[in-house]
């Protein structure tokens, strides 16, 4: 099982103790890689409004609050950190939407089985995957539902147990700008990147935003990708390249 070594750094992200001082340190509101108004139409392609959602690694992000506002009404949030499950309960006690727990994403044998209709994972995978014991606790947390380059993400997400079909998208960071004349066609940002046998990148496509952010779209194998009427979890994960 592969680690993305590249992108990672002294800090134990997998360990609640980081989390819980990085917390008490800077306070506030921050959202990993992207906004809502940014993946919302994403997030509203593969998760209607009316299901029950699950956010992993909510953080301090406000993701939930804007997804709220946006029409939906059930979001559970969990996260490792109890300073910030606590500062977000005390942000959100007026908002019944949004309900909030400390859990570690490896163990959520709490939950039972088909409790909720979609999951949403904006850099937890990261986390785990540049803490110790990466790829232990990545099928951990896979098992209970970055810089996230494709060759390192896929092994992960296509391993038979799982039977996830896996979609993969991009979206370029806030506020880039792709440069003239550089001969590249714009496409829709719910057009699939089209991947080989293995789940990679083609040799020859060309990244518009080499630093872009990957999407990927996971649908239990027995529902049909892309359609938000059919049964089936979905989980859509966002990860840095």
């Amino acid at each position: 099982m592969l680690r993305d070594e590249s992108s990672c750094n002294t800090y134990n992200y997998g360990d609640a103790l980081y989390w819980d001082a990085r917390y008490v340190q800077e306070g506030g509101s921050f959202d990993w890689y992207q906004r809502y108004s940014s993946l919302r139409p994403f997030v509203r392609h593969f998760i209607p409004i009316s299901s029950s959602v699950l956010m992993v690694g909510c953080g301090n992000a406000v993701m939930s609050e804007d997804m709220v506002k946006d029409g939906y009404e059930d979001i559970m949030n969990i996260d490792i950190s109890s300073v910030a499950i606590d500062m977000m309960i005390s942000t959100y006690e007026h908002i019944p939407q949004l309900k909030y727990m400390q859990m570690d994403v490896r163990d959520m044998s709490f939950f039972p089985d088909d409790l909720f209709d979609g999951v949403i994972d904006k850099g937890t995978l990261d986390s785990l995957m540049c803490g110790n014991d990466a790829p232990i606790s990545a099928a951990q947390m896979l098992g209970e539902i970055t810089y996230g380059d494709p060759k390192v993400r896929m092994p992960h997400l296509r391993r038979p147990v799982y039977n996830w079909k896996v979609c993969l998208y991009t979206i370029p960071r806030p506020g880039f700008q792709t440069p003239e004349g550089c001969g590249l066609s714009s496409k829709s940002d719910l057009e699939p990147v089209p991947i080989t046998e293995k789940g990679l990148l083609p040799a020859d496509f060309v990244l518009e935003d080499p630093d872009c952010h990957f999407i990927y779209v996971c649908k239990k194998d027995d529902a049909e990708l892309g359609n938000p009427s059919t049964d089936g979890l979905g989980q859509l994960t966002v990860d840095d390249l």
